[in-house]
């Protein structure tokens, strides 16, 4: 799993420039099928609190924060997962 989330952070080191699809794909792999309000997509996390998980489109592209947000999960997630 650390070489796939390792590929994960490097496709989101841009966030200018991710795919919304993209995000989507990988948001759907380490947390599961999202919950879709409109045009949010609210994924669960296994804890409580920040980061959470709220993405949605601009265009074609996701908007750079919440890919942001998305790869502070996923650095929790790698944290979490080591202990």
């Amino acid at each position: 799993m650390r070489y796939h989330l390792c590929m994960e952070k490097k496709q989101l080191s841009n966030p200018k420039n991710v795919k919304f699809d993209d995000l989507i794909k990988i948001c759907t792999k380490y947390f599961g099928t999202p919950r879709i309000s409109g045009s949010h997509h609210i994924f669960k996390t296994p804890w409580k609190g920040d980061p959470r998980i709220n993405i949605q489109k601009e265009g074609k592209m996701a908007k750079p924060y919440q890919v942001k947000l998305v790869l502070k999960a996923l650095e929790k997630l790698e944290v979490k997962n080591e202990n």
